[in-house]
C-alpha cells in the first residue's frame, strides 16, 4: 500500500516536462523554415525524409547484415530475449548522427537498466558504402564513452548492401534521401525500441532523449519482464503520444489512482483504530473488581497500639509498661 500511495503522489507531483510536436514526416532537427514558406518551397529533399511510425508491425528479422567484426549475421541475431533499441545512422555522417548516437548514449549512461541484462542496442548504417571497419572505429568511440559493463558485447554496429538496408528501412518507417547539392544524406533524427519479438514499440524523436522516456519505452516493450513494479504502476499514470514521440501524463489515470489511494488510506487508518479499541477494551475486561478504585486503606494489625509509637507485644511481653513507664510508687515501696 506504500508503494501505491507513492506512486499516487508522484503521478499528481510530477508533470510530463513541455514537448514541442513533431510529425512524422517533419523536417530534420536544425531546419528552420522561414515565415510565409509552404512545403512546396522546401528543398526537396527535406520534403522526403521522415518517419513513418509502424507501430507493432515487425521487421525482416532474416535480413542479412555485417557485424563490426566483418563476421556475416542476421537482425534475428539480436532479438529474442531481450527488448532492442535500433538506431539509423551512416558512420562519416558529419553531423546529426553522431548528435544522435550521443543523445542515446548520454540517456543510456543516466538508466539503472543494464545492456545485455535489460536490453540490446543495435545501430544500422544506411550508408552501403560504409564497412566493418568504419563500424568497428564508430563503436570503439562510444564503448569508450558508455562504460557499462556488457556495452562492448551488447552494443552493434552492422552494415549491409543497399538491398538489405532498403528492406530494413521501410519496415522500420525510415525515410531518407541522398542530397546531391551537399553531398551528403537527408534524414531524420531519432531512435526506435522494438519488443524482443521484433515488433516496432515505441519511436523517440529528436538528438536528445529523456532518460524517462527511454526507460518506459524498453520497460512497455519488454512487456513488464524489464524495470520495477514501479515503472508498472507509473506507466499507467502515462502514455505514449505518438506525434510527440513522447510519454505524457495521463490525467484521468492519475485521477483513478489518487482515488484509489485516498480509499486504501481511509481503510487503512480505520483498520488501525478499531484494533486499537479492541485491545483497550480486551485489556480492560480482565482487570480486578476492585482495580482502578485507588489504593488500600491502611489497617493496623494487631501488633499495633493507640499512641505515637508503636509498640510490639512479643518484645515487652503481656501486661508490659510500655516506654517510659515505670512502677509506681507503691510497687517501688513494696519490693523494699
Amino acid at each position: 500500500m506504500k508503494i501505491l500511495l507513492l506512486v499516487a503522489a508522484a503521478c499528481v507531483l510530477v508533470a510530463a516536462p513541455p514537448a514541442t510536436a513533431q510529425m512524422t514526416g517533419s523536417p530534420i532537427a536544425g531546419y528552420k523554415q522561414e515565415p510565409g514558406m509552404t512545403s512546396s518551397t522546401m528543398p526537396p529533399a527535406l520534403r522526403e525524409i521522415g518517419f513513418d511510425q509502424r507501430l507493432d508491425e515487425h521487421v525482416p528479422l532474416d535480413t542479412a547484415f555485417l557485424d563490426e567484426t566483418g563476421r556475416a549475421v542476421r537482425l534475428g541475431d539480436y532479438f529474442g530475449a531481450r527488448p532492442v533499441v535500433m538506431v539509423f545512422a551512416y558512420y562519416d555522417c558529419p553531423m546529426l548522427c553522431t548528435l544522435v548516437i550521443n543523445g542515446l548514449a548520454s540517456a543510456l549512461d543516466v538508466l539503472s537498466l543494464e545492456p545485455g541484462r535489460d536490453f540490446d542496442i543495435v545501430t544500422v548504417s544506411f550508408d552501403p558504402r560504409d564497412t566493418p571497419a568504419t563500424a568497428a572505429a564508430k563503436k570503439a568511440a562510444y564503448i569508450a564513452r558508455y562504460k557499462r559493463p556488457g556495452a562492448a558485447a551488447f552494443w552493434h554496429f552492422l552494415t549491409g548492401d543497399q538491398p538489405s538496408i532498403g528492406r530494413l528501412t521501410h519496415a522500420a518507417g525510415f525515410r531518407y534521401v541522398w542530397d546531391k547539392e551537399t553531398n551528403q544524406f537527408a534524414h531524420p533524427t531519432g531512435v526506435i525500441v522494438l519488443t524482443p519479438d521484433g515488433r516496432l514499440a515505441r519511436y523517440l524523436f529528436g538528438i536528445e532523449y529523456g532518460p524517462r522516456d527511454l526507460r518506459y519505452a524498453i520497460v512497455e516493450a519488454s512487456s513488464g519482464k524489464v524495470g520495477s513494479a514501479v515503472d508498472s504502476l507509473l506507466l499507467y499514470c502515462y502514455h505514449y503520444d505518438p506525434m510527440t514521440g513522447r510519454y505524457g501524463v495521463a490525467i484521468m489515470r492519475v485521477v483513478r489512482v489518487a482515488a484509489a489511494a485516498t480509499v486504501l488510506a481511509l481503510g487503512a487508518f480505520i483498520v488501525v483504530m478499531v484494533r486499537g479499541e479492541r485491545r483497550r477494551t480486551a485489556r480492560g475486561s480482565t482487570r480486578s473488581p476492585r482495580a482502578g478504585r485507588g489504593r488500600p486503606g491502611f489497617v493496623q494489625g494487631p501488633e499495633l497500639v493507640r499512641g505515637p509509637e508503636l509498640v510490639r507485644g512479643p518484645e515487652l511481653g503481656e501486661g508490659s509498661p510500655g516506654p517510659g513507664e515505670g512502677p509506681g510508687p507503691g510497687e517501688r515501696r513494696g519490693r523494699h
